[in-house]
């Protein structure tokens, strides 16, 4: 690995049964509210698998965008809906299985062309989806705003 560049820090506090509530290091930010589905917990709140998700999710949406904009073809919308898959390993634990991502963007009139170099290089730059890879797979699908496929589904 290399040198570190950044680091960051999130404090996790419990408050009562799986409730727990998450600070983090930027000021000004709301305080996260977790808890686990039923019937651990009373889903307050997401639990940690479905912030796995939503990282997921967003740092994907956010690279494209990046490339989108950075590429002068800033999106009409862009949307992402994420799907995990809860298994159990060999020693019967829950573990996420996988994540499907499906990006619907709408790059405007006579954009679609100019998408393929973002479509290309986007995924590499998200730094969740890279880091969880060797772990949990990913596969991401870009569609436009009528559901037409851009990128098929991809797994790294």
């Amino acid at each position: 690995m290399s040198e570190t560049h950044e680091t960051f820090s999130v404090h996790v506090e419990h408050l009562q049964d799986f409730e727990f509530k998450l600070r983090y290091d930027w000021p000004g930010l709301d305080e996260t509210l977790l808890d686990e589905p039923e019937p651990l917990g009373h889903e307050k709140g997401p639990n940690a698998s479905r912030l796995v998700a939503a990282a997921v999710g967003n740092c994907l949406a956010a690279s494209l965008l990046f490339c989108l904009n950075k590429s002068r073809v800033p999106p009409r919308s862009l949307k992402a809906d994420v799907t995990g898959s809860m298994v159990r390993n060999e020693k019967g634990r829950m573990r996420i299985g996988g994540i499907q991502v499906r990006l619907q963007v709408d790059p405007g009139e006579g954009q679609a062309p100019r998408l393929k170099r973002c479509l290309d290089l986007f995924e590499d730059y998200c730094v969740v989806t890279a880091s969880i890879r060797g772990g949990i797979p990913v596969e991401v699908e870009v569609v436009d705003q009528d559901g037409a496929v851009l990128r098929a589904k991809a797994e790294h």
